[in-house]
């Protein structure tokens, strides 16, 4: 299914490849799953089987056939390097994306370890962005591996923000996304955290994009508050 988008730093979704496995607690919580399973009983064909990895060959050419250019989020409903995805496959991913370079391609993964593996035999191109999700500290690691790929351009989504993350490496990355957890079961994300991550960013220029605070029950007030001081020596998007 490629559809218009509605997260804030895409425009439209892509998908060669549905379904997952939850590999760290930034997944618990997983939109991705909830979404599917409501799609599996609607009827949806590319949802037959629920959240369960499926490699979607219909949809590989999909934006070849999109001849408006257009900022992509490849996978949005699974992890191209998942372990079970073939990386033959990934390959064949990659080919279309290098093929229509009339897009804006944004990956974004777990898997970093198979993403840095992968790496040296992928056909990088400017249009192409690599990204890692980063949820805490104990997860950082996954930035030294964005770091080693060939990736033209690095971007982190610190997304859903479960702690702090202090001193982080920015060095080689291109882009910095924050936000908290939303939909059921949301965890809290505070403050504190989201400013620390802005004057990092600030203080390596890197570009900082705050997505949203999440579903904790934040007061009127002190949402108010939190808008205004993101707002102070607020960055911009990377395009």
């Amino acid at each position: 299914m490629g559809t218009k988008s509605s997260i804030e730093w895409t425009e439209s979704t892509w998908n060669p490849v549905t379904g997952c496995t939850k590999i760290s607690p930034g997944c618990d919580h997983c939109y991705a799953e909830r979404l599917a399973l409501r799609l599996q009983a609607m009827g949806q064909p590319n949802y037959a089987n629920g959240f369960k990895l499926t490699v979607q060959e219909r949809m590989l050419e999909l934006p070849l056939r999109w001849k408006l250019p257009q900022v992509i989020f490849v996978n949005s409903m699974s992890d191209l390097f998942h372990k079970d995805v073939p990386a033959e496959y990934i390959h064949r991913v990659f080919g279309v994306m290098n093929q229509a370079v009339w897009h804006r391609f944004q990956i974004l993964t777990k898997r970093s370890q198979r993403l840095a593996r992968l790496s040296p035999k992928i056909n990088w191109r400017p249009h192409i962005w690599m990204g890692v999700s980063v949820e805490s500290h104990e997860y950082t690691f996954r930035i030294d591996h964005l770091r080693e790929t060939q990736a033209h351009v690095k971007f982190l989504s610190l997304e859903p923000l479960l702690g702090p993350l202090p001193d982080l490496n920015l060095q080689g990355i291109d882009w910095v996304i924050v936000g908290g957890e939303s939909g059921p079961g949301a965890r809290a994300m505070r403050i504190e955290w989201v400013l620390d991550i802005r004057d990092q960013c600030l203080a390596a220029g890197v570009p900082f994009f705050f997505k949203q605070w999440g579903g904790c029950g934040l007061s009127s007030r002190r949402a108010v508050e939190m808008i205004l001081a993101l707002c102070r020596g607020l960055l911009t998007k990377a395009w």
